[in-house]
């Protein structure tokens, strides 16, 4: 039993500690992720996206156990109760904390890993009408900001950031933050390692079109020194910050 315990916290997709210990450590999380939060007990009381989050882990049970309609009835009078749609078929990790929560919709065959975030308004949709995984794969400490679309059977790496209202159709590395609509990679320098806190810090976004528009200006710069024979003020301050649109170094 020892061995399975502790192969739920290194697996919690496969497995999961009991139903109060996971409460204790999401009122734990919530406590440490959200600045409004007092007490455990107003979490306890006054949560939706935790409500939401121990309704699914029964509507989940009954669902792997073959009673299925029964978990479908359970996740529709959870989102009745929250604004907030699990499907019975995702698989949550432990520590999932859902900030405000209304408008969230995670579908049948989503995973997500352990210490994500999200807000309100995110969708971990499908794009596809065949049988299987057509959801996404959510890595361990990911944020996902308000009103984002992950979308379709892709992986988002660990320790990443999605931007509010980015539409992600691509799979992301680890240690990446994404913005814009569709979703453009932006590659971070600064690494987070297994154990770090979760980056909550979703606000700190480059702008990657501006970026963009710099190195074009500074390519035009550059062929007109060539063509005058002398060098443009944005020539020499010019540094390349990457070759594509989708995939820029970007220290964050």
């Amino acid at each position: 039993m020892q061995a399975e315990i502790t192969q739920s916290k290194k697996h919690p997709i496969t497995k999961s500690p009991d139903f109060f210990a996971s409460v204790r450590d999401d009122l734990k999380s919530a406590l440490q992720r959200d600045p409004a939060a007092r007490s455990r007990l107003e979490i306890a009381l006054l949560y939706p996206g935790l409500h939401a989050v121990w309704i699914h882990r029964i509507s989940h049970w009954l669902w792997v156990h073959g009673a299925k309609l029964p978990a479908r009835w359970l996740s529709q009078l959870a989102r009745g109760l929250t604004g907030i749609e699990i499907h019975p078929g995702a698989i949550i990790g432990q520590r999932v904390f859902i900030d405000h929560g209304m408008g969230v919709v995670i579908g049948e065959t989503a995973k997500v890993g352990d210490d994500v975030t999200l807000y309100h308004g995110v969708t971990l949709g499908g794009t596809s009408l065949e049988k299987g995984k057509r959801h996404p794969t959510i890595g361990n400490r990911v944020t996902i900001g308000a009103g984002a679309k992950v979308l379709g059977n892709i992986t988002i790496g660990a320790d990443s950031r999605i931007g509010a209202n980015a539409v992600v159709v691509k799979s992301v590395p680890e240690n990446s933050v994404v913005v814009g609509v569709p979703g453009q990679i932006v590659k971070r320098i600064k690494l987070h390692h297994a154990g770090d806190a979760p980056d909550l810090n979703h606000t700190a976004l480059p702008d990657v079109f501006a970026v963009a528009i710099k190195d074009l200006l500074a390519r035009v710069d550059e062929l007109e020194s060539r063509v005058d024979g002398h060098a443009h003020p944005h020539t020499a301050a010019f540094t390349p910050i990457g070759d594509s649109w989708e995939e820029v170094d970007y220290t964050i």
